[in-house]
């Protein structure tokens, strides 16, 4: 997986010189970042714990949500190595091509869903700036 956060853009290599090409919204100013991650863990309807440095800015966020249509990690998550990033769904589909999250990589539920079936655990992610 290839992230072209300036793009706006996630690329599924393939192999053979083609990839698919899905649309993502991406971390908002001050919460960008590139680097190599690994696919380490998926969920389907992933519960959500907000991360403590997002807990500190936004002390109204709930400590804890059941996955679900309300959830903001949508309908599938790909969790990138050890780190608080991950390219999940999202019940805000109009933030896709846009730079709002806090460094996660948000992908429409159906995009999401499609990509989780395709890739393994393991599976490279590349995001670049």
């Amino acid at each position: 997986i290839v992230v072209s956060t300036a793009e706006r853009r996630l690329y599924l290599v393939l192999g053979g010189g083609r990839a698919l090409r899905y649309g993502v919204g991406v971390g908002r100013p001050g919460f960008e970042w590139s680097g190599t991650k690994t696919v380490s863990m998926k969920r389907e309807w992933p519960d959500w714990r907000p991360p403590e440095a997002m807990l500190k800015r936004r002390p109204d966020l709930p400590r804890f949500m059941k996955g679900g249509e309300d959830n903001p990690l949508g309908a599938r998550a790909l969790y990138l190595g050890s780190s608080i990033y991950r390219i999940h769904g999202s019940n805000e589909p109009a933030t896709i091509g846009q730079a709002v999250s806090s460094g996660c990589i948000r992908m429409t539920n159906e995009d999401v869903t499609d990509l989780y079936e395709r890739v393994q655990v393991g599976a490279s992610v590349i995001v670049r700036r």
